[in-house]
């Protein structure tokens, strides 16, 4: 009866950790090594490419993620990523088409939310690493769920690794005490208290007006309990 409590206890713990858990900048420098002569011909080329190519790329792009982002919100990520059959391409299609544009990085990021909502975490990591971004919070979210793809896949430890990250990246109120609370939380399920401990306060004593520090002391007294069994 007792293996079957422990037992339960595991499955609540990691169950609580997934359960509590969308910029791209492309720097591109050019040397001028030659006179004034060549220094136009390569502002000019610059210049036809953005007008020609990148811009038009840009709109189209935009023009077809706007749907997705429909269909995701209604919880339609089948259709989502790979599309209705009809004036929808899904996901898929456009990170294969317009992958370099901002709108084909965004769409990285929800084809991998995707995978992780139908379940193939393998696949929701592929696709979350390959979302490129440094904004302190939709670039966090992405790196806590590839931590969530890792609990999901019983790889606990890596999973903290990218909770625990997310959290630093963030540096905010509400991103990082959430992923702190997660790294809590699979600490405790691997039995490492003294690292849920840590996590716990540091949310009580850099976070202290976030959601998560209003009863924070009851994890870190619970940590602290069962540190002592």
């Amino acid at each position: 009866m007792a293996t079957k409590g422990k037992n339960t206890n595991k499955e609540l713990e990691v169950g609580e950790i997934v359960s509590r858990s969308e910029q791209f900048i492309e720097h591109n420098q050019k040397k001028i090594l030659y006179g004034i002569i060549a220094v136009a011909l390569v502002v000019g080329a610059i210049l036809a490419i953005k007008q020609g190519y990148v811009i038009p790329q840009e709109k189209r792009a935009a023009a077809a993620i706007f749907k997705g982002e429909q269909y995701f919100a209604k919880d339609s990520f089948a259709i989502a990523l790979n599309g209705n059959g009809a004036d929808y391409p899904g996901f898929e299609s456009i990170i294969n088409d317009y992958g370099r544009t901002k709108a084909g990085n965004l769409a990285k990021a929800y084809a991998g939310i995707c995978y992780f909502k139908t379940g193939d975490n393998q696949k929701a990591i592929q696709l979350l690493k390959s979302f490129s971004g440094d904004d302190q919070m939709v670039s966090p979210a992405v790196t806590g769920l590839i931590g969530d793809c890792y609990v999901n896949m019983g790889n606990t430890k890596e999973g903290i690794a990218y909770f625990e990250k997310a959290a630093a990246k963030a540096n905010n109120e509400v991103v990082s005490p959430a992923y702190l609370k997660k790294a809590g939380i699979a600490y405790e399920s691997l039995k490492q208290y003294s690292e849920a401990i840590k996590a716990y306060t540091a949310i009580k004593e850099n976070y202290y007006n976030s959601a998560e520090a209003s009863d924070i002391d009851k994890y870190i007294t619970r940590a602290s309990e069962r540190a002592k069994q």
